[in-house]
């Protein structure tokens, strides 16, 4: 068994091991036998190097359960449940606005982390200093689909704070550098919106910084019955198609591959810290770029295990992601499904009907969303019938649309007026996209409810995916192999 045969099994059963805890409900008890069972077998038969792997297998898949039943644990702690809560906070994120109101994120004094509503008017921003009275609730879930407690407790948050007061005391008490990058971000937002009209404004404020915050309920409707609401999100898949463009524009700009590629990675860069560095964007970062890399060295079993370091980091410092962050799911389902379908597709069809890179796009775009599907099902309970010809008429223009939409911003810094011409620009594919949603969007039979779509199913659903996947690589393989075995015969005559 070769070392990146045995990281990829460790990796795995480290990643299946936090699964076990979080979706099944398993007790810590089975992990310390689990645990206790490894140490036996590798008493044993240390002599045996399948044995030393196996034992590290279960270690790896122990360790998995045993984090997350700890991390579990603790988020259902509420040691101040009920308690009222009177004294200064810090706003601890750039607020969310919503159609009625603001959504902070506060931190006490004590660190802790607490959710709370404001007034849409109340221009309270990352960093203020505020007065707060209020009760400290466990959230309340939301249906019995959705964990609202855990969603929040991933991200550190235990309590909700509500029927309370806030009152603005202060400003500047946040980090420096980050409320920098948030004023750059809401000066070009600002100049967006004052040179493209709505919605196709709110439209290229999604694309550019992620989110349909700004989209109207109409607009959002249609974007989610086309299955095309991943354009406005901020995940890994977005990432790598962005990189993908970035490579092409550095080529045609003389860059040599190798150049392209880091001139790639930079603008990923730029791009989380454009969008103000939210958890989400980070990893999306991190997936798309360490993808990129690996892609780069031109082995599948590179990408795979880099992709599966990449994760099993992330879910080292937060095993919460795996079950109660459908964006973290999505993110690394859909890399997943580039790493391995991207090769079959391109020894198929990429080398030899590839006009200007727009093929290879589609193609990424399918790989992902045949990935994804049965996590949209299982989580949204819709399956978009229209989403794989949206995706063709509309993806390959996104990349385009957003360079257009950033050189707007940034030149609007500059001259609202010099910017005006990029912006008609921008306008234009702007309104053929939203043109093209709204209309497969008319369609009745557009969207289809999915409500029975059960944990088996999915499961099933990814069991024959992967033995599809297996077989054509087999097959493939074996075309190689005679490929070669022909041109060596020939060779030798």
């Amino acid at each position: 068994m070769t070392k990146s045969k045995i990281f990829l099994a460790l990796s795995v059963s480290f990643i299946v091991g936090i699964a076990v805890r979080s979706f099944l409900q398993v007790d810590f008890l089975f992990f310390w036998i689990l645990c206790v069972a490894a140490i036996a077998l590798l008493t044993i038969l240390y002599r045996k190097r399948p044995a030393v792997i196996m034992t590290g297998v279960l270690l790896a898949l122990a360790l998995g359960g045993a984090w997350a039943d700890r991390k579990i644990n603790d988020a259902n702690e509420h040691l101040l449940e009920n308690s009222r809560y009177v004294g200064q906070a810090v706003v601890d994120k750039d607020p969310e606005r919503k159609e009625q109101y603001l959504q902070l994120v506060l931190r006490l004094k004590d660190g802790t982390r607490v959710v709370a509503t404001a007034g849409t008017y109340a221009g309270i921003k990352y960093g203020d200093e505020l007065e707060v009275s209020c009760p400290l609730n466990a959230p309340e879930n939301k249906g019995a689909d959705f964990d609202y407690r855990m969603f929040l407790a991933k991200d550190g948050i235990q309590y909700q704070c509500r029927d309370g007061s806030i009152k603005p005391t202060g400003a500047n008490h946040g980090n420096i550098i980050y409320a920098g990058i948030l004023r750059i971000k809401s000066a070009l937002a600002r100049n967006i919106s004052s040179v493209i009209p709505q919605p196709e404004g709110a439209l290229a404020t999604g694309l550019l910084f992620g989110g349909g915050d700004q989209l109207s309920a109409k607009v959002a409707n249609d974007f989610s019955r086309t299955g095309m609401t991943h354009i406005i999100a901020v995940s890994g898949y977005n990432v790598t198609i962005i990189a993908e463009y970035l490579i092409l524009l550095g080529i045609f700009l003389g860059l040599w591959r190798k150049q392209a590629f880091w001139f790639a990675i930079v603008g990923i860069g730029l791009f989380v810290v454009m969008v103000g560095l939210p958890a989400s964007a980070v990893r999306a970062g991190v997936m798309g770029g360490t993808l990129l890399w690996a892609m780069k060295h031109g082995r599948l079993a590179n990408s795979l295990n880099a992709i599966l370091l990449a994760a099993v980091v992330m879910l080292a410092l937060n095993p919460l992601l795996l079950r109660w962050d459908v964006g973290f799911q999505l993110s690394f389902l859909a890399t997943i499904g580039i790493i391995l379908l991207a090769p079959l597709w391109e020894s198929q069809f990429v080398k030899k009907h590839n006009a200007l890179g727009l093929l290879e796009i589609v193609l990424l775009s399918i790989s992902a969303q045949v990935f994804v599907v049965p996590v949209i099902l299982l989580n949204f309970h819709t399956f978009s019938v229209v989403s794989l010809l949206a995706n063709v008429l509309i993806l390959p223009i996104v990349p385009i649309s957003m360079l257009l939409v950033f050189l707007t911003a940034v030149v609007g810094l500059v001259s609202q007026l010099f910017s005006s011409p990029l912006a008609w620009l921008a306008f234009l594919l702007l309104k053929y996209e939203v043109l093209v949603i709204e209309y497969l969007s008319s369609w009745r039979w557009a969207s289809v409810e999915m409500n029975g779509f059960k944990w088996s199913m999915m499961l099933v659903w990814y069991g024959v995916l992967l033995g599809a996947i297996y077989l054509a690589n087999q097959w493939r393989q074996r075309r190689i192999a005679e490929t070669a075995k022909v041109s060596l015969c020939l060779t030798e005559k």
